[in-house]
């Protein structure tokens, strides 16, 4: 990420706890300024009292995708620039595909690509004419991976993942980076049972699903990750120049999804003449444009 000697400027969504909050914290303690989002504003008072005018508390819902503008440009009004937009704000579910409603799965889909993509389409031009700036996506191993009764969960996650994919290609000619994160389990009240979302439950699906639920529930407050030091990572990440597009974070993380990526290899390579064969016979390979 390009910067200057002026103080950097954060927007991050979902501030108000979890891996949110000690983005902020971190931030704020290196005398930086943050712009921190919540669906209740009240929950940053703590934050307030602290770090006082270098703090400044928006209440929004990350599914109103039209209020993204609005804190933007609040944004730009009160700091007059903006660095690093962190989009955060988010909730897991856990439901077989049978359970989860068409509403519960929208749910997902709008908090974890419709409101990152709203606050993205407003921050880029500002970022644009600065030619530098970060977009930090936090996605989740759940993000390259899935497995029963996280499925809308990974939806969102997976369809943020491929579109910030695209976008990396697009910005960076602006020398705007890109940090696609996918954290294991962390310490936060992702888990606890008045955030995480459950669906009805039906008992058809207890024997496919029934330990996923427990084991969703009982890794409340016992979590490996620290968000403290997961904030100093991805602070470290966006002032790494050979920094990857995607970070998982947490050694659960690293373990899965290493798993998952040479179990994909051994599979594209065990039916890859299968799969040739559905080609025309004779056709040279595709020319693309990327």
């Amino acid at each position: 990420m390009t910067t200057t000697h002026e103080t950097k400027t954060w927007i991050i969504t979902g501030a108000s706890s979890g891996l949110g909050l000690a983005l902020a914290e971190a931030a704020l303690e290196a005398g930086e300024q943050v712009v921190g989002t919540a669906r209740r504003a009240d929950r940053f008072d703590g934050l307030k009292a602290r770090y006082g005018d270098r703090f400044l508390a928006v209440e929004h819902d990350v599914r109103d995708t039209a209020g993204a503008a609005v804190v933007v440009q609040r944004a730009l009004e009160v700091f007059g620039r903006v660095d690093v937009l962190v989009n955060n704000a988010g909730a897991g579910q856990v439901g077989a595909a049978e359970e989860i409603t068409d509403a519960a799965l929208r749910a997902m889909l709008e908090q974890h690509l419709f409101g990152p993509a709203a606050y993205v389409r407003a921050v880029l031009p500002h970022l644009r004419e600065r030619r530098s700036g970060a977009i930090v996506q936090m996605s989740s191993q759940g993000g390259r991976m899935s497995f029963p009764a996280v499925g809308s969960y990974s939806a969102g996650k997976f369809a943020l993942e491929g579109w910030s994919e695209a976008l990396a290609g697009e910005v960076a000619p602006f020398g705007i980076r890109v940090l696609i994160v996918e954290p294991s389990r962390f310490r936060t009240a992702f888990n606890a049972a008045d955030v995480l979302n459950t669906a009805r439950q039906s008992s058809i699906y207890d024997e496919a699903i029934g330990a996923v639920r427990a084991n969703m529930a009982e890794a409340d407050g016992i979590q490996e990750g620290d968000p403290a030091r997961a904030a100093r990572v991805i602070r470290d990440m966006l002032d790494t120049p050979d920094a990857p597009l995607r970070l998982p974070l947490g050694a659960e993380a690293v373990r899965n999804l290493t798993r998952v990526y040479r179990d994909a290899l051994d599979d594209v390579e065990k039916w890859a003449s299968v799969s040739e064969s559905a080609d025309f016979p004779g056709m040279p390979p595709a020319a693309r444009a990327f």
